[in-house]
């Protein structure tokens, strides 16, 4: 049985990965047109990268070097939330445009969990 740490630990994991999955979903309905192109590489970089942080960030040789996971993959979340943004407000297809919403709120959600994580790990609640 999971101590309540590490349910909240693999509850944070399998929530970010389940809106990863969601955003690839919603890339592969973004139109073929260029912006549409190089909007969806940019956020599906940014986007898989958060997940991708807070795994190695697991597997870290240091306070430090796990520290610096989490704070990359804040990072990656800031820049998501900027493209996701970007879809929201061009897009004239309301589906994508719904579930842009829906990602950027739940993508908030998960920046200031890593946020506060970072905060902690640095001593400043």
């Amino acid at each position: 049985m999971e101590t309540g740490i590490n349910k909240q630990k693999n509850d944070f994991k399998t929530r970010t990965y389940l809106w990863t999955l969601a955003l690839v979903k919603l890339i592969e309905k973004m139109p073929k047109s260029v912006f549409g192109e190089v909007v969806s590489k940019q956020v599906l970089r940014s986007g898989t990268s958060i997940i991708a942080n807070y795994i190695e960030a697991k597997a870290a040789s240091s306070r430090k070097d796990f520290t610096n996971f989490f704070n990359y993959s804040l990072k990656s979340a800031n820049e998501s939330k900027v493209w996701l943004a970007l879809i929201r407000d061009t897009t004239n297809n309301q589906k994508i445009k719904t579930e842009a919403k829906k990602l950027l709120g739940e993508l908030e959600e998960i920046a200031k969990i890593l946020g506060a994580s970072l905060l902690k790990l640095r001593g400043r609640k």
